[in-house]
């Protein structure tokens, strides 16, 4: 028997800490995220570090870490929804951000990509539209 799954809560990415304010920047500014209180943990010094944003119901949690990876290089990534694809193109291109272009369109789906500053990989899409 499956379990019941009652609700996706949160999603965490990492990047590493000499990229944590321009991460910061990108979830926060160019993203419009709502960044919304850390719990408090006296014990861990970490608990500093990142910070946390709520898109509707989820939200994402940014973590600070250095570790012997490439995010670029990887295919993972988070989804966000917008009202307009076009707009948030534009959006991302005026703060210079890299639009990768969607290489496996899908019916019904329209979408781009982009990176934050620790490499890791957005999808940026808006549903309907055909492929073009």
């Amino acid at each position: 028997m499956p379990l019941e799954i009652t609700e996706l809560n949160h999603v965490q990415t990492t990047v590493p800490s000499s990229v944590e304010h321009a991460a910061k920047h990108f979830y926060g500014t160019i993203l419009g995220l709502q960044e919304i209180p850390k719990p408090a943990n006296p014990r861990s010094p970490r608990s500093r570090r990142g910070a946390w944003y709520r898109c509707g119901s989820v939200e994402l949690h940014l973590s600070v870490e250095d570790l012997p990876a490439d995010n670029g290089a990887s295919r993972r990534h988070v989804c966000l929804m917008v009202a307009n694809l076009a707009e948030a193109e534009a959006a991302m291109r005026e703060a210079a951000i890299e639009i990768i272009p969607d290489n496996q369109p899908i019916e019904g789906w329209r979408r781009f990509y982009v990176r934050d500053p620790g490499g890791n990989r957005i999808e940026i899409a808006e549903r309907g539209g055909e492929i073009k």
